[in-house]
């Protein structure tokens, strides 16, 4: 158990975040492109006027340096942040809308990265209201590969996507949007729910996979139906099992698609950071995994589990925020996704597979 401990205590404190490496003689791939919603959003929807999935505003950021709210659903940075800080970078690629010709020389010549992620997305296009889909979040990619083909040499473009890293993180609103609208689907629903996701998820792999990519990491669905706000719904304040069976089902078959891809698409390879069995196991073991002492309750907002408001500037929020997993009512605080990145990058297999994402990165060279 010491042993365990220990290991624990070290993957937590695995490197300080956003000093140290960040030229690119010192970054273990080119570039990052993330693709998804609130979990690695940066900031893409703080220029949505018509969005109402924004985090820019107290008490996010209140961690982050200088107190700044940027748009990240955290009190200071969230998973994209410490994966790729493992990776040598300062922290996540600028959200693209934030990108201009005065920022993005880098960028058009394939270094650095992206970050597409828009709050409130999914891997469907109905999935939310006023953000930038998945399937817009891959014709960004496509028009600024185009751009930076035409600006670049074409084959350094090419060799340098081949080499870098695609993170997916989304499918979690997927399914709150199903199980909101289906209080008790039969198994013909939740097959049918399962089969349009998988099948659009494959287009957009497909779709990436023809624009040069090659190396991808995805996280899949968190256990939704432990986050405070299902907790809250739930009269006696437990976990909602139906929700977290639901994720857990679409998380076989995205498993199941990315299996069959490496078969089928000559030199795709990836990696699976297991959300779900993170969160599960941070919640059921909270202080050998993290030392945290709040499971259940938010830490911003206010009614039943500080979940039944939202983290706005007028909300309470706690004191001890590295001791509490979650920040808001859906979203992990900033010592959970700092955990989440160490397991991730380079944790045991219960937490990523088949390979972690640093063997991912490796296996590029």
């Amino acid at each position: 158990m010491k042993k365990l401990l220990c290991l624990f205590l070290v993957l937590f404190c695995f490197v300080s975040p956003f000093v140290g490496a960040t030229q690119p003689s010192q970054w273990k791939v080119p570039a990052i492109y993330v693709f998804g919603d609130s979990t690695v959003d940066v900031g893409n929807n703080n220029y949505l006027t018509r969005s109402r999935a924004k985090a820019n505003f107290p008490h996010y950021g209140i961690d982050f340096p200088h107190s700044r709210p940027t748009g990240r659903f955290s009190n200071g940075y969230n998973a994209i942040d410490f994966i790729a800080s493992h990776m040598g970078f300062r922290r996540s690629p600028p959200p693209y809308l934030f990108l201009n010709d005065t920022n993005n020389h880098q960028i058009v010549k394939g270094l650095r990265g992206v970050n597409f992620a828009s709050a409130g997305s999914g891997i469907l296009d109905s999935t939310g209201t006023n953000i930038i889909t998945t399937t817009q979040q891959v014709l960004y990619f496509e028009a600024l590969r185009s751009k930076m083909v035409a600006q670049s040499n074409a084959d350094q473009v090419a060799l340098r996507l081949s080499k870098s890293l695609f993170l997916i993180s989304s499918g979690g609103n997927d399914a709150f949007a199903f199980a909101t609208a289906n209080k008790s689907p039969n198994n013909t629903a939740i097959l049918l729910f399962y089969n349009t996701v998988i099948s659009k998820y494959e287009n957009h792999i497909k779709t990436l996979y023809g624009l040069g990519a090659r190396y991808f990491a995805v996280i899949n669905v968190p256990s939704i139906g432990c986050v405070p706000s299902a907790r809250a719904k739930n009269p006696t304040g437990g976990c909602i099992d139906s929700m977290n069976q639901l994720a857990k089902g679409l998380n076989d078959a995205v498993a199941a698609l990315f299996l069959k891809l490496s078969v089928t698409l000559p030199g795709l390879e990836y990696s699976i950071g297991n959300s779900y069995e993170f969160l599960s196991t941070v919640i059921s073991k909270p202080r050998l995994y993290g030392g945290f002492e709040e499971v259940k309750s938010a830490c911003c907002g206010g009614g039943k589990f500080n979940a039944e408001s939202s983290c706005t500037p007028n909300a309470t929020y706690c004191m001890k925020r590295s001791r509490y997993v979650f920040w808001d009512n859906t979203h992990p605080s900033q010592a959970t996704s700092k955990l989440a990145g160490a397991l991730f990058y380079d944790g045991p297999a219960q937490f990523v597979g088949p390979i972690t994402f640093k063997q991912l990165v490796k296996s590029a060279y």
